[in-house]
């Protein structure tokens, strides 16, 4: 008998939800929200017995009873930083999922699927949640100790399209480096070494390329004297970073099919500006080949702006002398909750713990040998690298690796060698 996996997805405006039977998705269905609908909610959270009763209420109309399912399964919130893998919902996920660090309806994916879950008698879980952190040490810092780097991606997404780009070259996820560009309203680029997302774009709200909504990196001279301006307040400088930043603050709209029309009728200024965000992007899939050494076994690119195959080309123009690309356009979400799952119970994967706290590893302790740290184990094993110098040379070092369909000049007749 197939196992029968319920996965709910909460996103601002609707409610996703989809039966699977194994692989084969048995019912999907998205409950739209509109604007009078929410407007008696005054946070994300106060949505809960709302939502869920209408997905009970679908799955009721639909002839699905929820004591026919197996497990349950919500999209991950912003809980605190976690490694990837699927997390059975326990009392120390439900509490962070109520108190989380920003409001937004994800958060709710993991608190409907228990009350589900509760009600049908099995079990409830995330997935690869968007606080994925797996970054090397030294991925974390920037220039200032009070503003660490932190990840956050669309790493449901990410991991899924990397198993199966895995799965139809006949290899392991864990075998390969892959870089991994998801472009929505939001964009986020990570490094996969060997199934860890080792470095990334923050998908968020930080540092990273400009996307249909968000404003990205930004000049930060520029940014500290337009905060204090007096021209905007807290929230608007924060709904310029996310909703009113990228394309929607240059040419007035989020939807590139809009914006490619607009090109299609000789506005310059249109591709400027859409070209100009795809060069972001370029640019931070080269800062993650940087990640992985230049090791990069392929590029993936997905996403709902992936569909355009005009942007694409233009990505791929600028970054194929690095490896092969691939595009997935799109993206589900809902399959990859329910296979996350279906690993779980078919025993292809270990479920994972949530524990109350996250690891604490604070650069500013890490020579006190008193203080257990994870970040000092690495750092000591990764000193162990060294380079040699070669030839009499008066560089005191050289690096040099040869990648494929770029041209060098002739010059250097020891390369051989190396």
């Amino acid at each position: 008998m197939p196992y029968r996996i319920l996965a709910i997805n909460p996103g601002s405006t609707s409610t996703k939800i989809a039966v699977y039977e194994d692989e084969k998705p048995v019912f999907i269905n998205s409950i739209q929200h509109s604007v009078e609908s929410l407007a008696p909610f005054h946070k994300a959270i106060d949505q809960k017995e709302w939502r869920m009763d209408l997905v009970l209420r679908t799955l009721e109309e639909n002839n699905i009873d929820i004591h026919t399912l197996d497990a349950v399964v919500g999209r991950g919130g912003l809980i605190h930083p976690v490694e990837s893998g699927t997390y059975e919902v326990n009392e120390f996920l439900l509490r962070d999922l109520l108190n989380a660090q920003r409001q937004h309806a994800s958060n709710l994916g993991g608190l409907i699927a228990h009350e589900i879950a509760n009600r049908a008698g099995v079990k409830a879980y995330i997935a690869d949640p968007v606080t994925v952190d797996e970054l090397m040490p030294y991925a974390r810092i920037s220039g200032l100790p009070e503003l660490p780097r932190i990840s956050t991606l669309h790493a449901l997404n990410q991991k899924a399209i990397a198993r199966r780009y895995a799965k139809e070259i006949g290899d392991k996820y864990e075998n390969l480096n892959l870089i991994v560009c998801h472009m929505g309203g939001g964009t986020s680029v990570g490094a996969h070494r060997h199934g860890r997302i080792i470095d990334t774009t923050n998908g968020f709200n930080g540092v990273g390329p400009f996307t249909p909504e968000r404003a990205g990196t930004l000049p930060p001279g520029q940014l500290i004297d337009l905060c204090y301006s007096g021209k905007y307040t807290h929230d608007e400088m924060q709904k310029f970073m996310v909703g009113k930043g990228g394309l929607v603050a240059h040419l007035g709209t989020s939807s590139v099919p809009e914006i490619l029309d607009r090109i299609d009728h000789g506005d310059l200024h249109s591709m400027l500006i859409l070209r100009a965000m795809c060069y972001t992007t370029a640019k931070a899939i080269g800062e993650m080949a940087i990640a992985l050494k230049g090791h990069v076994d392929a590029i993936l690119i997905t996403g709902g702006v992936a569909h355009s195959k005009r942007l694409t080309d233009f990505i791929a123009d600028h970054v194929d002398f690095i490896a092969p690309i691939y595009v997935y356009p799109g993206e589900n979400e809902l399959e990859s909750l329910a296979l996350n799952v279906l690993a779980i119970l078919n025993g292809e994967r270990d479920v994972k713990v949530y524990e109350s706290e996250p690891d604490n590893n604070d650069p500013a302790q890490i020579n006190d040998p008193k203080k257990p740290s994870k970040l000092r184990e690495i750092l000591a094993e990764s000193m162990k690298v060294n380079y040699v110098a070669k030839r009499h040379l008066t560089a005191i070092r050289k690096y040099w690796r040869a990648l494929p369909n770029i041209s060098r000049r002739r010059g250097d007749n020891d390369r051989s060698n190396d």
